[in-house]
């Protein structure tokens, strides 16, 4: 019984994880789109191959984004490829990360946070591949038995 509620804890501190990080790519994107960098000088961009923060804000939106969002909602609807979906999102928010701090050759603290939140996606998914010894790996709870309350 006990396992059943860790992993619905390792479960629901996935989606919350994901969706953190999809609104933050989301809203980040668009607001970098919006405003040509958020007040950033351009000169952050001289080392890198862009010459505007279009592209960067694009890249934020549609892929760092748009796969946080393919993950939460196959997380949410339990589909058989969520777990993949949400290790393709982390992996992405690792990776944007670390390209963004070789370009502008500097680190933030939000930087540090969304690498912590990227790399939090994936342990959590790991954990629920049953890469931890004390969570066992069974699929997805359905949704079925979550709304009956025997899974979640």
């Amino acid at each position: 019984m006990w396992q059943a509620r860790l992993r619905s804890a390792v479960f629901w501190s996935l989606v919350v994880v994901t969706a953190f990080n999809a609104v933050s790519a989301v809203v980040g994107g668009i607001a970098i789109l919006a405003t040509g960098g958020l007040g950033m000088p351009a000169s952050m961009l001289d080392d890198g191959p862009f010459t505007s923060f279009t592209w960067p804000g694009l890249i934020l939106l549609v892929v760092i984004g748009g796969s946080q969002v393919v993950a939460g909602m196959q997380l949410i609807g339990r589909r058989p490829s969520a777990l993949l979906w949400s290790a393709v999102a982390g992996f992405g928010m690792l990776i944007w990360i670390f390209v963004e701090t070789g370009i502008i050759r500097g680190m933030s603290w939000l930087q540090a946070l969304y690498f912590a939140s990227g790399t939090l996606q994936l342990v959590l998914v790991l954990a629920l591949l049953g890469a931890a010894g004390w969570l066992p790996r069974t699929s997805l709870p359905s949704r079925r038995t979550a709304s009956a309350g025997h899974g979640d």
